[in-house]
């Protein structure tokens, strides 16, 4: 289902970070070195608590670290964190939508929120809309939509702006076959006009589909790295990701 991916410049660059959080005296991130190339459809994939939405908010300038540098095309975040802004686009976890506006009103209010407007901002929610086939919820306040109509809506805030490296964490969470497969299907579109997709999930089918490559993150460290083909081929005995992620973290379950 990946295409072929041909390795370019890397457009992420961290080296040795280190987090911990106050009241908590164990890190969070042990010196974490990993790099992202310029179109990957990269896979960031951990058990709960592993670190990883620490790793990306601290990537998209939104936590402070330690120890460490990180690198977003070529800025320093530490010093520069806002002159990422324009480049970068962050679909969370949780629905980051405004519950009494519309599917609509949500789009038009965080496109104003990165800079668009008038006829610009017009033109990229309508394409939205239409893309992800919101045209019948448009008018819906967004806390009559389904699940699938949230998630879609809530994909949207992050785009809307055209950034060039896009992070997406666990986008399709508790969502319908339907509303997943149109997911996939655009973000391998939009990877396919050169836009880097960072990428979590706990669904191991996903990411086996869907990356050219991933890092396994445990307890604060990355454990494994590479293809997904690679990764089932260099462990005996499995015959999927989903193994593959179970052999290293082991099957002990976490909070």
């Amino acid at each position: 289902m990946h295409s072929f991916f041909k390795p370019m410049s890397a457009v992420i660059r961290i080296s040795n970070l280190k987090k911990t959080y106050k009241g908590n005296p164990e890190e969070i991130l042990k010196g974490v070195d990993m790099e992202i190339a310029k179109g990957e459809f990269f896979g960031l994939l951990g058990p709960n608590a592993a670190g990883k939405t620490t790793l990306i908010s601290i990537i998209c300038g939104l936590l402070k670290f330690d120890e460490g540098a990180v690198f977003v095309n070529d800025i320093d975040i530490e010093r520069h964190y806002r002159q990422i802004n324009p480049f970068i686009g962050l679909i969370p976890q949780e629905i980051a939508l405004y519950p009494t506006l519309t599917v609509k009103e949500n789009l038009s209010f965080f496109g104003e929120m990165h800079g668009l407007s008038g006829k610009n901002l017009k033109n990229k929610i309508d394409e939205y809309i239409s893309v992800l086939k919101l045209e019948h919820h448009a008018g819906k306040r967004i806390a009559n939509c389904s699940g699938g109509i949230k998630r879609r809506a809530n994909l949207v805030t992050g785009l809307i702006h055209d950034p060039e490296i896009i992070f997406l964490d666990e986008p399709t969470l508790g969502v319908d076959a339907q509303s997943m497969n149109l997911i996939y299907e655009y973000l391998q579109k939009l990877n396919g006009t050169g836009k880097t997709i960072i990428y979590t999930t706990h669904y191991m089918k996903e990411a086996e589909n869907l990356c050219n490559r991933v890092t396994i993150i445990d307890d604060g460290k990355i454990i494994a790295n590479g293809t997904p083909s690679d990764l089932i081929n260099n462990n005996p005995g499995c015959s999927d990701l989903g193994q593959v992620f179970i052999k290293l973290t082991g099957r002990e379950l976490r909070d």
